[in-house]
């Protein structure tokens, strides 16, 4: 069937580009020439295009018109009316019974085949119509082409009463070369003009793209933009691409564009800044080679300055601290190793700063309050240090000074001003006035400072035993100084406490709780823990429970202690039921641990048929200084059968009005008075009144520190219930204890 496309454009006589091709200059000369040496009146062109999907076609009498012109008056005398043929040609091919396009299911499948039907059946059928008709003329010979998709077919014609062209081999060479070169004709340029089309189109969606586009030339000069390139990038026609780029970039571009010129790759790309109206923007630059001959590089270019920018952000948040501005620990850290490593080490010190009772501020006036202090505490300390010095929020209230070209003398004189200028300093929130003071630790930095963490655990050690002093004061780091010895015990003390936790390197003691005036037949013990070490040497208390509660180990103790102090007594049900109280240690840290006392809860109530036997003992320091947390601690306690102690009652604040918020069951005098309670009359009197007071207010009286038999039968002449020391028994090994049932002390 014949294409209804190019019928449309046949019939309306719209010039199609094959056709325009045909009547061009070059093609009617040759077929003037043909027609000349075949002495025929004119010669047929058939051209057909041949696709996968399409089999089109039509007839044109090539120069027939200019030979009309030029021979009027013969072509009258022959009755041949040459202007009418191409009219004639035309209602032949468009008739669609003609039989010239078959049906696709008859169509020979040999393109050789293919040609010889074409031809044959073409000639057929002209010849049909021509006889039909009033033209006298008759079709001789033809010939067919293929080149390409153009396929062409020559057919000489001449009228009937000049007789009859010559079939002999030099017309059909003379018709073979023609058809031959007319067809490569028509083939070039269709393939010319299919390529010019191409690159329309190509230029088009090249200006249609939603990204900056640039056609780059062999000396790397913008030779084509589209109109996204045009609005942003700063970039002229044949200007050099190098020239908008910084020179150290320049390297990077060479490299980008010398591996798509090479063919290493289809497609690299790098990203470059550009300065654009003094505004700093990041693009990526992608090239790969363009479709066209001249060889030129298509660049894509995508503005990636929003990425930097997060990244920017990104950095900035990782390095500095939101609140103040100021370089964070990270940063400060990675600037003190830079100053250790560096070649040429200049002298330097370290401090380290921590707000004095900064917690108060955030109980009293909010957190916004404490945000507002640390923002002005940073500004301040920025205008109290030299210039070139670097201060830094480490963390929480804690801040961090580098001094460069500092030695010790330099660096107290820094720490003295910086302390004396914030105690000066009134912090008011609403109707509140808040005094700022701060701790503050100093080490020097010198060439015997292998890494970072040494002087920084100096310069923490140092703060401490400033806070400890009193606050509102700064201490230098000195090796040989006895309470950084002491302070550096206890750190040593906290890791080994964490190894010791790990791998079960605890044991529990128990001494003995004496009754001095009741007949009990149970034990009454407090259960008491010593640290095992490596050479099975016991480490008292009185060593790791201080680093402990430094460290924030202290709950960590008090459950394993707790735990497994009823693992034993699971596993000694006898001896349980035979005690008759045993007291364990909390820790102030324990109490106010939400988490730890959950744990508490929930491991108690797995043991109902031990609790009964439990007394946990409280510090008075903790319990007045935690009162809140002391009475939720005796709101979970009772209601299980626990009792309660007040530990070394008469040692912290002294109070008496505290114990009417604490429903404890016993209380604990401290050692202190108890000790010389035989030649000490204040101490018989304190003793005393505790003791007059345990009767009316319902709560037991334990003496500690009961060095001997005079004291203990003083004590229960005084009133006091139950008496501890060594005279009464010295601590043992809980693994060690056979039995629960107590044996006298005092006989008389």
């Amino acid at each position: 069937m014949i294409d209804s496309e190019l019928e449309s454009i046949w019939v309306s006589k719209q010039s199609s580009e094959l056709s325009r091709l045909l009547s061009s200059e070059q093609v009617a000369t040759e077929v003037e020439a043909l027609q000349q040496q075949l002495g025929c009146d004119g010669v047929i062109v058939i051209l057909s295009q041949v696709s996968e999907h399409i089999t089109s076609g039509f007839v044109l009498q090539a120069n027939a018109l200019k030979v009309y012109e030029n021979n009027r008056q013969n072509a009258e005398i022959l009755g041949l009316s040459l202007a009418s043929f191409p009219i004639l040609c035309e209602q032949l091919l468009l008739n669609q019974h003609s039989g010239l396009f078959p049906d696709k299911d008859l169509e020979p499948e040999s393109s050789e085949v293919k040609q010889s039907h074409f031809s044959v059946r073409l000639i057929d059928e002209l010849n049909q119509f021509i006889t039909s008709s009033t033209l006298p003329i008759q079709l001789h010979i033809n010939h067919t082409v293929v080149i390409g998709n153009s396929r062409l077919c020559l057919v000489p014609y001449q009228h009937q009463h000049t007789g009859i062209v010559a079939q002999a081999d030099a017309k059909f060479y003379l018709v073979n070369e023609s058809a031959l070169t007319l067809c490569s004709q028509v083939e070039l340029t269709r393939v010319t003009e299919l390529l010019n089309n191409k690159e329309l189109q190509y230029l088009e969606l090249f200006q249609q793209l939603p990204v900056a586009c640039a056609l780059i030339d062999k000396d790397n000069n913008v030779s084509k933009q589209n109109q996204v390139a045009n609005q942003n990038l700063p970039l002229h026609l044949n200007q050099s691409l190098f020239s908008v780029i910084n020179s150290d970039d320049h390297l990077l571009l060479e490299d980008c564009l010398h591996i798509v010129r090479e063919g290493a790759l289809h497609q690299s790309w790098c990203e470059i800044p550009l300065i654009i109206a003094g505004t700093k923007h990041w693009y990526k630059m992608s090239f790969c080679r363009a479709l066209d001959i001249e060889n030129h590089l298509l660049m894509m270019v995508e503005d990636i300055s929003e990425r930097y920018r997060l990244a920017d952000e990104l950095s900035f948040q990782s390095n500095y601290d939101p609140l103040t501005g100021l370089p964070n620990r990270v940063q400060f850290e990675a600037m003190l190793e830079e100053a250790i490593d560096a070649k040429d080490r200049l002298p330097a010190c370290v401090a380290f700063l921590d707000l004095d009772q900064f917690q108060v501020i955030n109980d009293v006036s909010g957190h916004k309050a404490g945000d507002e202090l640390l923002c002005q505490v940073s500004k301040r300390l920025s205008l109290l240090l030299r210039t070139g010095d670097i201060v830094a929020r480490l963390g929480g209230d804690e801040f961090g000074i580098l001094m460069f070209y500092a030695d010790k003398e330099s660096a107290e004189l820094v720490a003295k001003r910086i302390c004396q200028q914030l105690s000066e300093h009134e912090f008011i929130w609403g109707e509140i006035t808040h005094n700022v003071s701060i701790s503050m630790g100093l080490s020097e930095l010198d060439s015997r400072t292998s890494d970072i963490y040494s002087i920084m655990s100096q310069a923490d050690a140092a703060c401490r035993i400033a806070k400890e002093g009193g606050r509102n004061r700064w201490h230098f780091y000195c090796k040989n100084d006895p309470q950084m010895h002491q302070l550096y015990n206890q750190m040593l003390a906290s890791v080994d406490i964490i190894s010791a936790l790990a791998l079960n390197q605890f044991e529990l003691f128990y001494q003995l709780i004496e009754p001095l005036s009741s007949d009990e037949s149970g034990i009454h013990m407090e259960i008491l823990l010593r640290m095992v070490q490596e050479d099975g040497r016991y480490v008292s208390p009185g060593v790791f429970l201080p680093a402990a509660e430094r460290y924030n180990l202290a709950s960590k103790i008090d459950r394993w202690v707790i735990d497994n102090l009823l693992k034993w007594g699971a596993r000694h049900m006898e001896i349980w039921e035979q005690l008759s109280m045993v007291s364990v240690n909390l820790s102030a840290l324990s109490l106010s641990d939400s988490k730890f006392m959950s744990w508490l809860e929930m491991r108690l109530m797995v043991e109902p048929e031990l609790v009964s036997k439990l007394c946990f003992e409280i510090t008075e320091t903790a319990a007045v200084s935690q009162l809140e947390q002391a009475t939720a601690l005796i709101d979970l306690l009772k209601p299980l059968g626990c009792k309660l102690a007040l530990d070394d009652f008469g040692s912290g604040f002294s109070s008496f009005a505290y114990l009417k918020c604490l429903d404890v069951d016993y209380v604990k005098i401290d050692g202190q008075f108890v000790v010389n309670v035989c030649d000490d009359r204040s101490d018989k009197a304190i003793v005393s009144a505790i003791c007059q007071l345990g009767k009316d207010m319902d709560f037991e009286v334990i003496g500690e520190f009961v060095e001997s038999e005079t004291i203990g039968r003083l004590l229960r002449e005084l009133g006091v219930d139950y008496g501890q020391g060594y005279a009464i028994g010295r601590p043992a090994r809980l693994i060690e204890l056979s039995s629960g049932v107590r044996s006298p002390w005092l006989l008389n």
